[in-house]
């Protein structure tokens, strides 16, 4: 490389381009939009997904999974990430799970989990217990609170529908 080469084709304040101003612009007559077709008319501009006649691309790649708009987003926290965290008798809450790191981003309710073992006397008050996390935390002498949150979601009871017997 040498050095004149450096900032060779650089244009720091380039003129803008000015569209219809005759043939010697390079952008006269049609100004840049061809002939004919949606594309010369002022004001229109196609989707990003758009392809002219053919089926755009991504609607011919199959799909796969579901993402559901609604569902609840339940973050999960074990009791020896509480245990390595917080001192004898604190309040665990949700407040302070977020304080310490150990629930970051959004989430609609807390579930404690029993990996791990638990020592310490803590007050613990969460939207969800498991069983085993429950027991760890009674039998190190702490307490658990249930908070109250986003009422559970229920399974829809698939409708039995009995064949029909032909009458003879």
């Amino acid at each position: 490389m040498k050095v004149n080469d450096v900032n060779q084709g650089i244009h720091k304040n380039r003129r803008r381009l000015r569209i219809g101003r005759g043939p010697g612009s390079g952008r006269g007559k049609t100004s840049g939009r061809g002939h004919k077709g949606q594309g010369q008319l002022a004001g229109w501009s196609a989707a990003g997904i758009f392809e002219g006649a053919r089926m755009p691309l991504i609607r011919q790649i199959p799909k796969r999974g579901f993402h559901n708009r609604h569902g609840r987003i339940v973050t999960c926290v074990n009791v020896d990430d509480i245990e390595a965290r917080f001192v004898v008798g604190a309040d665990v809450t949700p407040e302070s799970l977020r304080a310490c790191g150990l629930a970051k981003g959004i989430w609609d309710s807390i579930k404690i989990l029993g990996e791990g073992v638990i020592s310490k006397a803590l007050k613990v008050s969460a939207h969800h217990f498991s069983a085993q996390a429950r027991e760890k935390i009674l039998a190190a002498g702490g307490t658990v609170t249930d908070l109250p949150g986003p009422a559970p979601v229920v399974k829809r009871q698939k409708k039995v529908v009995k064949p029909k017997t032909a009458k003879a």
